[in-house]
């Protein structure tokens, strides 16, 4: 009872975490992998159109996008032209419907872990405890990230091919189409899928061998498997094919016959497939480079840490216990292909062990190493680690890490820049500037990249302007002030700076005046760190903050 009522619990804070809403900002992808090309697409409003989603290089589906953030943002479209919600879009519900969806289609995670833990000899309350109050769970699991599509896509897949009868013998394989069905899906939704899909997919095959006699019937599986996964793949093609090559059903049907001919050629010869797009820009060593590259043990003994804390370390230590015991009796190959798991040692189950080490293997051959790669092992990790007399003496530690980790990223990373944006909502959109039109000039400044959209601007409104400085020198940063502060076009023009208190030193030195200064807390930026000495001071709220700086029209050096 005590188990199931924390699990409650921690549910509850994860929905109730995303309603608040969490503050910290991971990485630009949780907003321009979906949620900000579908606001534009959808609801017609200003936004960045990130590189993988133009026609001239397309990388990712749509696909996803439309199905998860289209879908929200339609939704609160509909309820908003019904009269039923007479202000429905705005910087909250943009943010907030998307993140929602993800943390409702995170319990998957969770039943998961629930159905799996008997089959894989784990404690199912120990699972979904550790599962749950992770913070990789309550922060990750909760944003708009491929990666978490991946993560969930992984966890159905290792529930389909973990498959057991009541009697406790192996369940003959039934599910070929829904496997032949997510493999596919997850290769388009991130190509790096098959990393994660390899070591299920081989258990299900070595299934299928030791429970089929007949040649038939074995052939009957994987047959399935493949049509499914080549309809799957159809699916996504076309649909990706429409959204980039800009060709409407609506011209195709008012076409003649000839000329539907015509078009369905030409579509054939555009026609796009997202993960060889994908798979072509990140096997570019020099591509790879302009987005960082890192050690290729990166993975393994920093992002692993940084995620999983005591669970990825003793899953190592418990790695090489079983390699230095079993590698006089057990290929590697033999662990692939044996049946269910018998009972489970100390040491925890060899097959079990390989789900999570292989894609993580898999994933540190490339030199670009995130740490939110990593996100979908959390399911064999936490099953792993719930196996009976593992993890118990580590409470604290993991409680701890996990309190630690919630704080840093879903509060403090970069923690300033949504409220910021909420709060420039708020200001363009109040009735004085209704009822008297301004102009307003955004400025941002060692942050990172804001997403347009939670301004809530229609592409038709040419009034406000965004600059994104990025982590612009301080020679580039005060000529770009400068220059806005020296050619005000208008009498209601504003210009708004929105800095990191660590960095407004920089900008007393561009001999500009500011009229108001708003302080918004917290907000800690990597790039910019505050320095202890300081943060030991009085000014310590500073340096853990996000400025909003109106530019004074009478500026006078400071």
């Amino acid at each position: 009872m005590v188990a199931r009522a924390l699990w409650a619990l921690l549910a509850a804070l994860r929905a109730g975490w995303c309603l608040l809403p969490q503050s910290g900002y991971l990485h630009p992808d949780e907003f321009f992998q979906a949620p900000e090309v579908m606001a534009g697409d959808i609801l017609n409003l200003q936004v960045y159109y990130p590189w993988e989603f133009l026609s001239s290089s397309p990388c990712r589906t749509v696909v996803f996008p439309l199905m998860t953030s289209g879908v929200t943002y339609w939704v609160i479209k509909s309820l908003q032209q019904l009269d039923i919600c007479s202000s429905c879009i705005n910087s909250y519900t943009l943010l907030v419907s998307p993140r929602l969806l993800f943390t409702i289609f995170s319990f998957i995670l969770d039943y998961s872990v629930y159905q799996l833990a008997p089959f894989w000899g784990a404690d199912p309350w120990k699972a979904l405890i550790l599962l749950a109050g992770s913070y990789v769970t309550l922060v990750f699991y909760t944003r708009t990230f491929t990666n978490t599509l991946e993560g969930l896509l992984f966890a159905l897949l290792m529930l389909l091919v973990s498959s057991r009868k009541s009697s406790g013998s192996s369940a003959e394989p039934t599910s070929s189409s829904l496997i032949g069905v997510i493999t596919t899906a997850g290769f388009f939704n991130r190509p790096t899928f098959l990393a994660f899909a390899l070591m299920p997919l081989l258990y299900w095959a070595g299934l299928i061998v030791d429970s089929q006699k007949s040649i038939k019937t074995l052939v009957n599986h994987f047959l399935k498997f493949i049509l499914c996964a080549c309809f799957t793949a159809s699916v996504f093609i076309t649909a990706d094919t429409f959204y980039f090559t800009s060709v409407s059903l609506d011209n195709i049907y008012s076409t003649n016959k000839s000329s539907l001919i015509d078009t369905i050629v030409q579509l054939h010869d555009k026609m796009v497939v997202t993960p060889f797009n994908f798979l072509s820009y990140n096997l570019n060593p020099h591509n790879l480079a302009l987005h960082g590259t890192h050690p290729r043990v990166t993975h393994f003994t920093v992002n692993g840490v940084m995620l999983f804390g005591i669970l990825h370390i003793l899953a190592i230590s418990a790695g090489f216990k079983m390699l230095k015991k079993y590698v006089h009796q057990l290929t590697l190959v033999r662990w692939c292909y044996r049946g269910p798991p018998g009972p489970v040692h100390s040491e925890g189950s060899p097959t079990l062990l390989l789900f999570y080490f292989v894609p993580l293997a898999f994933l540190s051959l490339f030199s670009h190493q995130e740490p939110r790669f990593l996100i979908p092992l959390i399911l064999p990790l936490v099953l792993f680690s719930a196996s009976p007399n593992r993890a118990v003496e580590w409470k604290l530690l993991i409680v701890l890490f996990n309190l630690l980790g919630a704080l840093l990223f879903g509060c403090l990373h970069q923690g300033g820049l949504i409220p910021s944006l909420f709060h420039l909502e708020q200001l363009i959109h109040s009735p004085a500037s209704s009822s008297h039109p301004r102009h307003y000039t955004l400025l941002f400044a060692h942050t990172y990249m804001p997403p347009r959209s939670l301004l809530n601007i229609k592409k038709t409104d040419m009034h406000v302007e965004v600059i994104d400085m990025a982590g612009a020198g301080e020679e580039t940063l005060c000529q770009t002030v400068e220059q806005r502060a020296n050619n005000f076009t208008c009498s209601d023009c504003h210009v708004f700076i929105i800095i990191p208190g660590t960095v407004t030193a920089t900008i007393t030195k561009c001999g500009v005046s500011f009229k108001n200064e708003t302080l918004i807390f917290p907000h800690l930026s990597m790039e910019d760190p505050p320095q202890i000495p300081v943060l030991s001071s009085g000014n310590w709220r500073s340096q853990l903050g996000l400025y909003i700086l109106e530019l004074n029209r009478d500026h006078q050096s400071l």
